[in-house]
């Protein structure tokens, strides 16, 4: 390594492991002076730039020259920042060309296709020289399947989609029907069919045997004997013994208490709703009994069917406070107390699903332009929502009515009335009666009408009065022979033990069937040579 130095006029070189001294010409050492010093002002520029900070602390020197440049340095170091700032997009690879048609069919025959779907599936070979027809296919001598009745399904449908024919499933339905009433077979109801050898392809194969469960009561069974189909009616002895629940309402609530006495959670709520329409729940004691009874049915097969509740009561004192009972009068049912007196409480129902948009009382009718007497409630509905009969009551109008359009008036007991106007289609029949939350036509405009919406009115011995201060109260009297067939219901069901209907059940002896297995009938005619029988 050689260093070459200049000192003045004297020029020395040194390197590693010598060292010399050496005069040069003074031309030569000015020129290479003048080459190896930089300028005055280069220099100065350059330690200039160097003493600038360019990055001092805004908190200090606000508004200063050296302020304003921090500033500057921050803004264009942020600009970078964002101007360098990723694309968070997503990246699109190559996207694949779609399959030819023959690609998509060579795909497509590796797929399994469901049969549902036709099972379409598959490579097809074509047939070669190799190849022999069959002249005939073996059968199955029978086949034996389950099919289930589904909710809304026919009994005959079922058959037929099991592979009976036509006439065979419309001569089983007969003979179903003349014993009971095909609504009474409940969806879910497994059917067992057994399908014999046909004569032919191209006709169905006939029909060997059919049993399920008709009623909850009822086994039938129908068999082909003699080329015949015959019924066999199997009987299930079934135990209608209510289920009676009694305890103390204690600490717990009613709820919890007849819950942990046994009482299925559906009559305890029906329970509650009838205690709380006869009095409030709040005034139940802790020392009170509840008596809960429901209708109740066990099958010999095991079955248990929990009905709806029969009898509602509250023991106060040994005595008792409160007794309902569930009676059906008519086509109406409702309860009524051990005195045959039934009673409804409650306000009237709302005609419509909606929000009142103009209330009872005078206003500007929004078509005529004047002040008028708005004698009713305007509800906001939309164009064929259902209207509702607020009550039970009877069909006095329906038709048109001047600016009410299509209007339905209905007359209720107690001298109440209830209108329903604007309709774009009545649905009730003048005189018939209807139910409370019927659907007796459906919204509409017409009339005076600015929009679709029901017009609903409510009246007082013939004069129109506020719908919403109206509350009503509905009386049924049982008496005569009605008031003698409550008082005999009563007294069966108060009479039943609590817990009878959960003793073991006595079921009946049970006919002895023939095995139908080869070898069970070989077995059981042996074992009656043996004893002689």
């Amino acid at each position: 390594m050689i260093r070459l130095m200049f000192d003045g006029k004297e020029t020395r070189l040194a390197g590693q492991g010598w060292d010399m001294d050496m005069s040069l010409p003074e031309a030569m050492t000015k020129s290479m002076r003048h080459k190896s010093e930089p300028s005055a002002s280069g220099a100065s520029w350059f330690h200039r730039f160097a003493e600038l900070d360019f990055v001092p602390d805004l908190g200090e020197d606000i508004g200063s020259l050296r302020w304003f440049r921090g500033l500057g340095t921050l803004t264009a170091l942020s600009v970078a920042a964002l101007a360098l700032l990723p694309d968070y997009g997503p990246i699109y690879g190559v996207q694949p060309s779609l399959p030819t048609e023959a690609e998509f069919e060579e795909a497509r025959a590796q797929m399994i296709m469901p049969i549902g779907y036709g099972s379409d599936s598959g490579k097809r070979m074509a047939a070669t020289d190799a190849v022999v027809a069959l002249a005939d296919s073996p059968e199955r001598p029978r086949i034996e399947l389950t099919a289930s009745l589904g909710r809304g399904d026919s009994f005959a449908r079922v058959l037929q989609r099991s592979g009976v024919g036509g006439s065979e499933a419309a001569n089983v339905v007969n003979m179903v029907s003349g014993v009971t009433a095909l609504s009474d077979i409940e969806p879910g109801t497994p059917i067992d069919i057994i399908l014999g050898t046909r004569p032919s392809k191209n006709q169905p194969r006939p029909l060997e045997s059919v049993a399920f469960r008709a009623r909850f009561d009822l086994n039938l069974e129908i068999n082909r004997e003699g080329g015949r189909l015959r019924l066999n009616k199997k009987p299930i002895n079934v135990d209608n013994t209510p289920l009676r629940i009694r305890g103390t309402v204690g600490n717990e609530g009613i709820f919890r208490s007849a819950r942990a006495a046994g009482a299925p959670a559906r009559a305890i709520q029906d329970y509650l709703k009838v205690i709380s329409g006869r009095t409030s729940l709040s005034s139940i004691r802790s020392t009170d009994q509840f008596d809960i009874i429901v209708d109740y049915k066990r099958a010999e097969t095991g079955e248990v069917k929990v009905g709806d509740l029969l009898y509602a009561g509250v023991d106060r004192d040994g005595k008792s406070n409160i007794q309902m009972l569930k009676w059906t009068l008519g086509n109406n049912t409702q309860w009524f107390e051990a005195s045959g007196i039934g009673e409804s409480k409650g306000t009237l129902s709302r005609p419509v699903n909606g929000p009142v948009t103009s209330s009872f009382g005078g206003r500007r009718h929004p078509i005529l332009g004047y002040m008028r007497m708005h004698a009713g409630l305007d509800f906001k509905a939309g164009y064929g929502q259902p209207i509702f009969a607020v009550t039970d009551g009877v069909v006095a109008f329906a038709g048109r009515n001047g600016g009410y359009g299509n209007f339905v008036r209905l007359n209720h007991s107690g001298g109440l009335a209830s209108g329903y106007g604007h309709m774009s289609r009545i649905a009730a029949r003048p005189g018939s009666r209807v139910r409370r939350g019927q659907i007796i036509g459906y919204v509409g405009s017409t009339g005076l009408s600015t929009g679709p919406h029901l017009h609903y009115e409510l009246y007082r011995n013939g004069r129109a009065v506020n719908p919403m201060s109206v509350k009503f109260t509905q009386r049924a009297q049982l008496s005569g022979g009605d008031l003698t067939r409550f008082k005999g219901k009563l007294q069966s069901l108060k009479s039943v033990t609590p817990g009878a209907a959960l003793t073991p059940l006595q079921t009946a002896a049970k006919r002895d069937e023939a095995p139908k297995r080869e070898i069970d009938r070989l077995t059981l005619r042996d074992s009656r040579i043996q004893t002689g029988g």
